[in-house]
């Protein structure tokens, strides 16, 4: 890397986001598989749209049809798919956007890799917080029957582990609540939290 260097360019990330008229960063949703954070991202990214903010959602079922598609779900894959999606996040805040991403991203030390590679308040974690019982009871893909029946490995809450978040920005409890609620709730910590 001693021949790469950085280059600067006249067009920040402050003039983008001026001329955006918004505040860029990264809201970040971690939870287990079925707690509800594609649904929840999906439709906070339709309100912010409402509003004319300029936003760019980014799932993990997608980002892994391109950009991750040659990792696999071992401890040492996962690592390398949130470091990935957190480069993208961080050039995509660059461009000045608010970047939503929905990842069951389960370790911590993953999650605080993209935090460092923000600045200060660019990097919002929202905590959807499903107990095991109901996300498996959901299972919106079939995936958590699949892993009681050793058709799938590495499945996290499984037979791999999942690091709840310490002192996440935003903790949403999601024992079946419906989503308009949520979202309310959601909104509601993102405008006191002077992020929107």
């Amino acid at each position: 890397m001693n021949n790469v260097v950085w280059h600067p360019h006249a067009v920040n990330k402050a003039s983008r986001a001026e001329a955006k008229g918004q505040r860029p960063l990264v809201i970040w949703f971690t939870g287990l598989s079925g707690a509800g954070k594609s649904t929840l991202a999906g439709a906070l990214e339709q309100a912010l749209a409402a509003e004319g903010k300029h936003t760019y959602l980014l799932d993990g079922d997608n980002v892994r049809h391109g950009l991750c598609g040659d990792l696999g779900f071992d401890d040492a894959a996962r690592q390398e798919n949130i470091r990935r999606v957190g480069e993208v996040a961080k050039l995509m805040v660059d461009a000045g956007l608010i970047v939503l991403t929905a990842f069951i991203s389960p370790f911590r030390a993953e999650r605080a890799l993209v935090r460092s590679l923000l600045e200060e308040g660019e990097f919002v974690e929202v905590f959807v917080d499903a107990p095991l019982a109901v996300c498996e009871e959901r299972d919106p893909k079939g995936l958590y029957k699949k892993a009681r029946a050793g058709e799938i490995t590495n499945f996290t809450g499984i037979d791999s582990a999942y690091e709840a978040p310490e002192q996440p920005e935003i903790h949403l409890l999601n024992a079946g609540k419906p989503v308009e609620v949520l979202m309310d709730e959601l909104l509601t910590a993102l405008r006191q939290g002077g992020y929107l």
